[in-house]
């Protein structure tokens, strides 16, 4: 779906300005609410967490095909959809990570994080190409409902797969002495409460990243590559249009060869498991992809095929970043407090790309969306070598946090 529309965005404007407001307001729900779904997730039943938010996903994507065939539907509405969508998939990737460290030993969540990164790719391959052909088969409403089917398809799993929860104290089966200074609320839970009881759990997440001040600086080096990369491959439809002189098809094709280098970067990973720290192997693919990205902001235009190529190889070296830091943070994080952790440190790791993207789109518009590529790829290398000198993120393993006094 998210290709039909920006695609829509893209021929509807013609602007990177435009393009850069779609990408912040997909990226808000993480940044701003994304610490505090964390906290709920890690409260509640992850499974339902997953199958109500898959389901609200459907049900946003079915308003906006109506809206589309109703011929009313307009630039702030597809924000608006974006957004809760956005919002709706932050509850929904939180549940599933959280739950993937109970589910795999230790030792394998590299490879298990190099599956996921697999699948993911697989997705970004297929749904492209299938995108630009519905958009010539089908109308926008269209394309829009086989969306609606497909995220149904995803929820029916869900009833049938074990999800483990987190021993929590106050769980069922948990043992947890009463507090005899507690006032009686005859085994409800006052609202205010609730809130507040969330309201900790959120603070404990910043606290848990704050006090392991490994993690903390490597979340500053995460944000600062978001800051470099998002403002490009926000604008990378308006490139091909305004650029390659492509069309919808052209961009299925670019987009292809990224979800193929997702494939095969996610398959190495997989199977090779990265060095043995695992920090070194994320360092090894931030280079890759700082290298490529200013590599494909100097292909000529008459060179599409070549872009091709590049962008592929660029794919490839990104689940090599992602897969380590993923199982770092899986193996060291007690799984009780992951929903939160992680939804914090997503939402720390994007608060820089709103940033990157109110520059870069008026940058784009005023001298093209290339310099977008060769300068975030020149930052995303700088970035790198920040992390090789600096000896708290680069050794992160062999300081894991210390444990609270």
């Amino acid at each position: 779906m998210r290709f039909a529309l920006i695609w829509w965005l893209t021929e509807e404007t013609g602007s990177a300005t435009t393009l850069a407001v779609a990408s912040v307001v997909t990226m808000l729900p993480l940044v701003v609410l994304g610490p505090f779904g964390g906290a709920l997730v890690d409260r509640w039943n992850r499974r339902w967490v997953m199958v109500i938010s898959d389901g609200i996903i459907a049900l946003l994507t079915a308003l906006l095909a109506y809206l589309y065939w109703l011929e009313v539907a307009q630039v702030w509405q597809v924000y608006a959809i974006l957004f809760l969508r956005s919002l709706g998939g932050t509850f929904q990737d939180s549940a599933m990570r959280a739950s993937t460290s109970l589910m795999a030993p230790k030792e394998q969540l590299t490879r298990v994080s190099g599956m996921n990164e697999t699948l993911q790719g697989i997705v970004n391959v297929v749904s492209p190409p299938l995108g630009a052909l519905l958009l010539k088969v089908l109308d926008m409403q269209g394309t829009l409902a086989i969306d609606v089917v497909t995220a149904v398809m995803a929820v029916v799993p869900l009833f049938f797969v074990r999800v483990p929860q987190p021993h929590r104290p106050g769980r069922a089966g948990a043992r947890s002495l009463p507090d005899p200074a507690a006032p009686d609320y005859g085994g409800a839970v006052p609202p205010l409460d609730k809130w507040q009881s969330v309201l900790r759990d959120t603070v404990e997440g910043f606290r848990y990243i704050w006090g392991w001040r490994g993690l903390f600086f490597l979340l500053a080096v995460l944000a600062m590559v978001r800051f470099f990369i998002a403002p490009p491959m926000s604008m990378l439809p308006l490139l091909v249009k305004q650029y390659y002189d492509g069309g919808a098809l052209q961009l299925a094709w670019m987009s292809s060869a990224n979800g193929f280098g997702f494939v095969a970067g996610g398959v190495i990973l997989s199977l090779w498991g990265g060095f043995r720290r695992r920090t070194v192997t994320a360092l090894v693919g931030l280079f890759g992809v700082g290298v490529g990205t200013v590599i494909f902001g100097l292909v000529p235009a008459t060179a599409f095929g070549i872009a091709l190529v590049v962008m592929f190889l660029r794919a490839l070296m990104v689940p090599i970043i992602r897969g380590p830091i993923v199982a770092i943070f899986q193996s060291s994080t007690p799984p009780e407090m992951q929903g939160r952790l992680f939804t914090v440190l997503m939402s720390g790791i994007s608060v820089m790309a709103p940033l990157g993207l109110a520059i870069g789109g008026p940058l784009a518009d005023a001298f093209g969306v290339r310099l977008l590529f060769i300068l975030g790829g020149v930052g995303m290398v700088l970035t790198a070598l920040i992390w090789v000198f600096t000896p708290t993120v680069l050794y992160l393993e062999d300081h894991p946090r210390p444990k609270a006094s």
